[in-house]
This record gives C-alpha cells, sequence and structure tokens, in this order.
C-alpha cells in the first residue's frame, strides 16, 4: 500500500528476524493557544482561525496530494495535572533536571529540506567548528571522500554513517548526534530529504522541538526545491503539523551567489509568505545566511565585508541557542514510544525512544502496552552515557529484564504499571480530510501513522460532519467526505494500539491516516472504545 517507502536500513535485528518499523508518525494538530477550558467537541472546534487558517492553507498549496497540510495555533484544552501515583522516588528529578548540565537546557533539534539543499555538510561542518569531530577524523574523511571522488562530501560524512549513504550521496535515516551551545544541550537529528525517505523524516521531525529547514541559494536550486515536487515545502508542513513552531531557515551556499542581498531577500519572502500559510509565527522564523562548504555565519559571525554591510543578525549557533526549550510533561505518568528494539550484550534487551510524559529511574518496574507485560529497568542510556534517570524530552536507550524481546515492537509504549496507557482496536477521532482524489466512505482502508507505530485500520463509521469555526454538528451520518471537511469518524485497527485522549496527552493522541502513498487526514483521538 505504501508503495513510496523505501526500506529503512536498520542495524537492528530481533531474534533472526528484521523487525518492521512504522516510520511514520503522527501529525500534530492542535496544541498551545492559551484557549483554555473549553469543553472539547473534538478537533479544532474552538479556533476559527486555526481552521481557517488550515483550510486556506489547503487551497492554496501547489503541493502534491500526499502532503500534510495543517495550519494551526496551538490549543490546549487545560486538564489538571495527573500526578504519578509510582512511590516518591529516592531523587529528585525536577531539581535533577535544574541541576543537569550546569542548568542548562535540553532541545531537541530536527534538520530538514529538499534532497542537495546541503544539509548533512552544513550541520557536519558546525560540529566539526563546535570541536565535536577532532582534526584526525576529519582528515580521515577528506581523504575517503576525495578518493570515493566525492570530495565536497567530507563533512556530511561526518552524519551519514552507513556505507550506502555515503554511496548514494543521501541521507537515509535520521541521524542523532549531541552537542552543545551556551545555554542548551542539542540533541541533533539529520532528516533525510529525498521524497523516498519522507516516512523516516517524519519519524524525527515527530520527536523535535524546534528545526533548521536549510534551503540552497543557488540558481534554479532554491527555485526547484521550493515549487512543486520539491521536499522545502513539504518538510516545513510536516513540521509544523508535527507540532513544531519555532523555525531556522539556514539559507545555505551563499557564497555560490556572492553573498548578495537581493538573493536573500527573494528567498526569504518567497517562504516567508509560504511559513505564515502553514501556521508559522513571523515571530518564530529567523533567516540565516550561511556556507555549510565554506563554514560562513555558522559558529562565528561572519566577518566578509560582502555579508557585513548588509546583514547584521546572528549566526546559525546563536540563532540555535536563542530557541525557547518547550515545555515538558513530568508530572505526568511515565510514557515511552519504542523506536527501536534490539538484543544486548547481557542479559535482557534495549529500546530506545523518547520520553514523552513523565521520568524514570534504575530499577523501576513498567508495563508495555500492548503486551501487557512487566519488566524492570536494569539501565538507562543518555546520550551514550548511563545514568541513574531521565525524564521527558530524552531521548533514550533502556536496557530491559523480566521480558521475552519476541514480545516487544516498535510502536510498544512503555508506561507506569500504576498508570498504563489505554489500549484498543475501536476508537472515535476528529479528523481534518486533506487533498485526497477518492471521497473518504465507510469502510475505507487507511494505514494509521501514529508516534512509530505504521498500522492498517478501516474507517467504520462516519459520524458526523462538523463546523469548521464552532465544531458543531452540522450533519449527521454522511455517506462520504471530501477534502476540507472537518468530521467526527470511527476507526478500527487490525491489532490493539496503546492511545491516549488527546486532551489528557496530546503527545499521544494525535495520529495520520495515508492512503495509497499520500496523507489523507490528521486527525486527534476523542473516544476509546473498549
Amino acid at each position: 500500500m505504501e508503495s513510496e517507502i523505501v526500506p529503512k536500513i536498520t542495524k537492528m535485528t530481533v531474534s533472526g528476524k528484521k523487525q518492521s518499523m512504522g516510520f511514520e508518525v503522527p501529525c500534530a494538530i492542535a496544541e498551545e493557544n492559551g484557549h483554555t477550558n473549553t469543553p472539547q467537541k473534538g478537533l479544532l472546534p474552538e479556533d476559527a482561525d486555526v481552521a481557517s487558517g488550515v483550510l486556506e492553507a489547503v487551497s492554496k498549496s501547489t503541493l502534491s496530494p500526499q502532503v500534510v497540510q495543517v495550519s494551526e495555533e496551538q490549543i490546549t484544552v487545560h486538564t489538571p495535572a495527573k500526578k504519578s501515583s509510582k512511590a516518591k522516588p529516592q531523587i529528585d528529578v525536577k531539581a535533577e533536571l535544574e541541576k543537569r548540565q550546569g542548568g542548562k537546557q535540553l532541545l531537541n533539534l530536527v534538520v530538514i529540506g529538499h534532497v542537495d539543499a546541503g544539509k548533512s555538510t552544513l550541520m557536519g561542518h558546525l560540529l566539526y567548528l563546535l570541536g565535536n569531530v577532532n582534526k584526525r577524523t576529519m582528515h580521515k574523511y577528506e581523504q575517503e571522500s576525495k578518493k570515493a571522488g566525492k570530495a565536497s562530501f567530507a563533512y556530511a560524512w561526518v552524519l551519514d554513517e552507513t556505507g550506502e549513504e555515503r554511496e548514494r550521496g543521501v541521507t537515509m535515516d535520521v541521524g542523532m548526534t549531541k552537542f552543545e551551545t551556551k545555554t542548551k544541550v542539542i540533541t541533533l537529528m539529520d532528516a533525510p530529504g529525498h521524497k523516498d525517505f519522507i516516512p523516516n523524516m517524519i519519524t524525527g521531525a515527530a520527536q523535535a522541538d524546534v528545526a533548521i529547514l536549510v534551503v540552497d541559494a543557488s540558481r534554479g536550486e532554491f527555485e526547484a526545491g521550493f515549487e512543486t515536487g520539491g521536499q522545502t515545502r513539504e518538510h516545513g508542513l510536516l513540521v509544523r503539523s508535527l507540532g513544531v513552531t519555532q523555525l531556522a531557515v539556514a539559507v545555505n551556499k551563499m557564497d555560490q551567489v556572492s553573498w548578495q542581498q537581493e538573493r536573500f531577500q527573494e528567498i526569504t519572502s518567497k517562504l516567508g509568505q509560504f511559513l505564515k500559510q502553514a501556521g508559522f509565527k513571523e515571530s518564530d522564523v529567523a533567516y540565516i545566511p550561511t556556507s555549510g562548504l565554506g563554514g560562513e555565519n555558522l559558529v562565528t559571525r561572519c566577518q566578509s565585508s560582502d555579508l557585513t554591510q548588509w546583514y547584521k543578525g546572528k549566526c546559525l549557533l546563536e540563532q540555535i541557542d536563542s530557541f525557547k526549550p518547550p515545555q515538558r510533561s513530568v508530572d505526568k505518568p511515565f510514557r515511552l514510544c519504542v523506536a527501536d528494539v534490539f538484543k544486548d550484550q547481557g542479559s535482557g534487551f534495549c529500546v530506545t525512544g523518547k520520553i514523552e510524559a513523565g521520568y524514570i529511574q534504575v530499577g523501576e518496574r513498567l508495563l508495555a502496552m500492548p503486551p501487557n507485560e512487566t519488566c524492570t529497568a536494569k539501565g538507562i542510556t543518555l546520550h551514550d552515557e548511563p545514568v541513574d534517570w531521565a525524564a521527558a524530552g530524552d531521548h533514550v536507550s533502556l536496557t530491559l529484564t523480566g521480558m521475552d524481546i519476541i514480545k516487544i515492537n516498535v510502536g510498544c509504549v512503555f508506561c507506569d504499571p500504576k498508570e498504563p496507557i489505554k489500549v484498543c482496536t475501536r476508537f472515535r477521532a476528529r479528523v481534518l480530510i486533506f487533498n485526497t482524489e477518492i471521497p473518504v466512505t465507510k469502510g475505507f482502508p487507511v494505514l494509521l501513522h501514529y508516534q512509530t507505530v505504521s498500522e492498517p485500520a478501516t474507517i467504520t463509521r462516519l459520524l458526523s460532519v462538523l463546523h469548521k469555526s464552532t465544531g458543531e454538528v452540522t450533519k449527521k451520518k454522511p455517506k462520504f467526505l471530501t477534502k476540507g471537511q472537518n468530521a467526527l469518524i470511527e476507526l478500527q485497527t487490525q491489532r490493539p494500539v496503546a492511545l491516549e485522549l488527546y486532551k489528557d496527552f496530546k503527545e499521544l493522541g494525535r495520529f495520520m491516516l495515508r492512503y495509497s502513498g499520500s496523507t489523507i487526514a490528521a486527525g486527534v483521538v476523542t473516544e476509546i472504545k473498549e
């Protein structure tokens, strides 16, 4: 069904079998906008601007049908924070969070953009200038890339680890690295730009707090990436719909257009118009002229008079440092959605993923859903170092014992045994229908993309069409749904999935629906059926 998905190159083998992985991750539809204490009728009922913004963006877009288009100013329906009932720990996690990294805040950053915009080279050079790659290793990459006839790829090889990525010169999987700025510890995710790897890119973007969108300033190249068929628009829309609100646009390869102010302004005005339609606030988007290959304006402000005479803004590192970290759900019960599973050297096995809510300490009991089995967290690894605890926002690897690895799949959720996540095969949701060629009818087959899960499902009931602004029912039991409609539907999955209501856990209550290689809808869970 997902004909455009190219299999991920993965090191993960479980019991001699390759594990299938759900690469596409859910779409955020509504988040924080200060609209509080309003009864939630479903998705986007409260805010007329949001709904009309989404629809305006959908109608104006020249995107291919598979593009996710959601323009939402974020809405939260506040519910009292549910205190975890887990025994009071020896460690005061909140106090420890403050102290961690000398008071530095944690930020998950994804780098996106059209294929060949220079994302890997830009970030590889940034890491080198920050001292994260030693000169000896860099020299080795330079020699190897020259030998392979790809001299300009040396910096990209810092992030592109697999032989096939280097061979093809494209990033296929999401690479992950850590670096620090003055006030932040950054987990960097380099996402693939090629359209074949959009599902992998969605996985990276769904785990990000902020994003860098890299565009190529060269004549004709920016246009190729930005116009129909290019990935610039699609990536911009995807990160916005996955909940990212802050964006740095690195206008790369500016040295190839002699640092011309006119070219920079031409690009930023085109992009600015589009990003506003996609739902980004102008104040949350910054544009930085850079050269990934030359290293200009990455970690220090460029001194070239060609640039300094017209650009007085920040360099890329200063911009990353000025991003505001999101509010973490540390007070909520523990939730971690499995992104990868592999055998450990000793007894037990490891899972990796981002902690969406709560915190965990070594030695704690965890419940895995759907298998509904408990295990013990024997070890926690954060940024390749063993730690005693980890909290919401951290990308971790957990070493687990007391459970058979065969029972764990990508997409399982580990949770607090006292406050487990709900598991079901039937749920109701409010959805927004995107550019779909075929009307959506009862019995329509879809692929449900939720966190790291990719699960076949069927739309079993079309309950009602809802007013775009008020959320009121405008039509009961419609025969079909078409582009731009807001609706309440019921879905049935083939196998049980672990879900939360959107109003309780926004990260675990939103999803995307795809059909025949296109994203046809995004939604939020409103009711879980037994």
